[in-house]
């Protein structure tokens, strides 16, 4: 028991086993260096020497691998959620992501799983939170999009040593599939009927362009003269509108109580466009003959619009603008389409619902999969995915595979006929 007792000098970087004279057993794990530059070691004890080799073991086992915790004291989930949102995610993803991340941190996580260590966060912690947000009303689609986050922001924290484990990635979100239904694509004789009051109102080609070719609403609204050309009838799409955000311009002193959006003095703080991100949003687009004379009749209006407008408007190169000019604003967008529907005695559907309808009437023509992929933007690594989300298979087209399995196996309709006249005869 004296030798067991008695300390013995070890190489650098070997952890220390004693026996205290409190009676248990001692380990000093070397972990590193301090942001200061001097060594870092954990202290661990056990009543057993055993126990104490097999925590010291796993210890260093983590040191090697990367994962065990830094030196410091502990974050919390909600300190380190705040500080990956804002100086992490912050400077490198889009402002569209960035937005959809701070609300999943602020609204959901921090509150729901906040208190907890980073580093003693476990996957039940987060299954509770998506069980308690859906009894509270969130959608299935809502708990997801905050999983996601959670599992990319403990992920990082995973990569920089403050937790051993991304208890996110071992959590099971709630299934899609309760909370979502078929995206059903307008028929053709519903996109006619949009189509007769369209023509009634000022930017008709607008919504011609999401129903015949897909585009997204940002593409849309982001679309300037510069990237159409009418005469070899195609455009190009290069950017995104993004939605506006604003901040107060009243000052602290008198204060106009309102949110931040209808004070009367607004700061816009975001960026109008930004440059679309993969290769395949970057392309040209073909433009139907009706779609090229809409676009020249809606730059005459245009034309007509500025030069009554004088001083007043709001010079830009945008193809849709509001009446004074300037780009049009998601939000106004938006609504513009649910009167439009209401107008043409059409079903109430989301503004995304017409790029699903475009993209099954593409199928419906039997144009070629690479030519639907380059159309509606989709990249080749997840075009087939994309192709099985968005591409329906109609009614009619259901009839007219029945169709041609009857005239394949039974016939043409007429020799059906003969052959039920053989049956009838004595």
């Amino acid at each position: 028991m004296a030798e067991e007792k008695k300390r013995t000098r070890r190489a650098n970087g070997e952890s220390a086993i004693y026996l205290g004279k409190d009676g248990r057993w001692h380990a000093r794990v070397p972990m590193g260096y301090k942001d200061d530059g001097s060594p870092y070691r954990r202290h661990l004890t056990r009543p057993t020497r055993k126990e104490l080799v097999d925590e010291v073991r796993r210890l260093e086992k983590q040191r090697d691998e990367g994962s065990a915790r830094q030196p410091g004291k502990p974050w919390t989930v909600a300190k380190w959620l705040e500080h990956w949102v804002e100086n992490i995610a912050k400077p490198v993803v889009s402002e569209n992501t960035y937005a959809g991340y701070e609300v999943a941190v602020r609204v959901h996580l921090v509150p729901g799983i906040g208190r907890h260590r980073i580093d003693r966060l476990e996957p039940e912690h987060l299954e509770s939170l998506y069980r308690r947000m859906q009894s509270a009303g969130s959608k299935a689609g809502t708990a997801h999009q905050t999983h996601r986050t959670a599992r990319t922001a403990l992920g990082e924290a995973v990569r920089r040593g403050h937790a051993a484990k991304n208890a996110a990635a071992l959590a099971k979100p709630p299934r899609m599939e309760e909370d979502e239904t078929e995206v059903e694509p307008y028929s053709v004789d519903e996109v006619q009927s949009l189509l007769l009051e369209v023509n009634k109102r000022r930017n008709s080609a607008r919504w011609m362009l999401a129903l015949a070719l897909g585009l997204r609403q940002g593409e849309t609204l982001g679309l300037r003269w510069p990237d159409v050309d009418l005469d070899n009838e195609y455009l190009k799409l290069r950017r995104n509108r993004l939605r506006p955000k604003y901040e107060h311009g009243c000052g602290e002193a008198a204060p106009c109580g309102r949110k931040a959006g209808y004070c009367p003095a607004r700061v816009q703080v975001r960026r109008e466009t930004k440059n679309t991100k993969s290769r395949a949003g970057r392309r040209a687009v073909p433009l139907p003959g009706p779609l090229v004379v809409m676009l020249r009749s809606h730059r005459e209006a245009q034309a007509r619009e500025r030069a009554a407008a004088g001083n007043l408007w709001a010079e830009s190169e945008y193809v849709f603008t509001k009446p004074l000019g300037g780009p049009l604003s998601p939000n106004t967008d938006y609504h513009d389409w649910k009167r439009l529907l209401e107008d043409a005695g059409v079903r109430n559907g989301r503004l995304h619902d017409a790029r699903h309808t475009a993209g099954t009437v593409l199928m419906l023509l039997g144009v070629p999969d690479r030519v639907i992929d380059q159309i509606m933007g989709w990249e080749p690594g997840g075009a087939a995915r994309m192709r099985a989300r968005y591409l329906h298979v109609t009614d009619p087209m259901l009839k007219e595979a029945a169709r041609k399995i009857e005239r394949a196996i039974w016939g043409a309709p007429e020799n059906l006929a003969v052959d039920k006249d053989q049956d009838n005869e004595p």
